[in-house]
């Protein structure tokens, strides 16, 4: 009993050993833990950090990527850039009403001086949307609504709209001057009295600033800024509406006139175009004409030269031919021709001689005297013959020599 007795107790101590160790092994391991994360801290690209030390409180910033010491100092990051969207009232200087709905991104400085200064001013990113960026904007949307009234706001001054309100976001709100003035109203037609609200230049035409941006003073940049919608109240949205109708009749109006004087100045054109063409037509036909004539001219006029050289040539040979002929019976005395009409001569009493049907001897005789011939046909073709000699001059005697 006494030996089972010590042996429980001296078990109990060891026990309770062993539980002790293992509690503060679990304690260790879960401070080893938490000091890890409370060491080292990851930065995305996006986003800077500032760690603040837990024993003398300074600032140290990261402005680029990757595993970042942290020393157990507390953690605030900012993003590079941002977005802030507005949806903000805004009053004209006509009295009208309208809700600027849009967005403007802006980018935080990279210098420690302005970064530190935010730190300290706002604490985290939520503190500079609110009490920076959505104070500065609101103010600068609100600041310009009275340097135009409502038609300007969203017709011939829609442009200035923009850039004053950017403008002012990152540079400040100008300084100006109120005047009330008299007008028409454009859509009822009576009189009324306007505030305007004029900004001021210095004597270089840059405008004058009533106080600096808090933007730029903490080195924030604006940038983008842009109206998605701008609803106007109801009574604006009559009177624009009546005003785009009366500007679109007007330019309507305009259109069809310039499409009037457009139709008048083609048909003239056209009138030009056609009696030009009709007068280029005739000078064709006249060109052609006179060309023709032209051709015909001077193919008369080489046929003219043609004839004349013919009838040159034509002379030429017939005198040359004369003059060859009168050498020819010069030397002969005309022998051929001579004799050729001598023989058709003969050829003719020869045929009549031939035809003859008369008794060419007599059939009587009477005693004459001697030697004397009795026969007349033969006589009388002897006395042709010799006619036709003597004619042609032709000798019929042979030359003794």
């Amino acid at each position: 009993m006494n030996t089972r007795n010590s042996s429980s107790t001296n078990t109990v101590p060891t026990f309770v050993s062993s539980s002790g160790w293992l509690v503060v092994g679990v304690v260790i391991l879960i401070f080893f833990f938490f000091c890890c994360f409370k060491m080292f801290e990851n930065l995305d690209v996006h986003r800077i950090m500032c760690v603040q030390s837990p024993v003398k409180g300074e600032l140290t910033w990261y402005t680029t990527a990757g595993l970042k010491w942290q020393g157990f100092g507390k953690i605030t990051k900012y993003d590079k850039r941002s977005m802030y969207k507005f949806d903000i009232p805004v009053r004209f200087n006509d009295g009208g009403h309208a809700t600027m709905r849009g967005s403007v991104q802006f980018e935080m400085p990279a210098d420690k001086t302005h970064l530190s200064d935010i730190q300290s001013k706002f604490g985290n990113d939520d503190n500079v949307r609110a009490s920076l960026i959505q104070t500065v904007v609101n103010k600068c949307i609100y600041m310009t609504g009275p340097m135009m009234s409502s038609k300007e706001s969203y017709a011939e001054k829609r442009n200035y709209l923009i850039n004053y309100v950017e403008d002012q976001i990152q540079n400040g709100i100008f300084k100006t001057v109120s005047r009330d003035t008299v007008v028409k109203d454009n859509f009822s037609g009576s009189e009324k009295t306007i505030t305007l609200v004029e900004v001021l230049h210095d004597k270089n035409g840059t405008p004058l600033r009533q106080e600096e941006s808090a933007l730029s003073r903490f080195g924030i940049k604006a940038f983008n800024f842009a109206i998605e919608n701008m609803p106007y109240d109801a009574t604006v949205e009559a009177q624009i509406k009546q005003q785009q109708s009366i500007t679109m009749d007007i330019q309507t109006s305009i259109a069809d006139a310039k499409k009037a004087e457009q139709n008048v100045i083609t048909v003239e054109a056209n009138g030009k175009a056609s009696a030009a063409t009709a007068k280029w037509q005739q000078e064709v036909i006249k060109a052609k004409a006179v060309t023709e004539a032209q051709q015909q001219l001077e193919v008369a006029t080489l046929r003219a030269k043609a004839a004349e050289q013919t009838k040159r040539e034509q002379i030429l040979l017939g005198e040359g031919e004369g003059a060859r002929k009168r050498l020819v019976m010069q030397a002969n005395g005309a022998l051929e021709q001579k004799l050729e009409a001598y023989v058709k001569v003969q050829g003719v009493w020869a045929d009549a001689f031939a035809k003859f049907g008369g008794s060419i001897v007599p059939q009587f005789q009477m005693a004459g005297s001697s030697g004397t011939t009795a026969n007349g046909a033969t006589n009388f073709m002897e006395l042709m013959s010799a006619y036709a000699a003597k004619n042609l001059a032709l000798d019929m005697s042979v030359p003794k020599k």
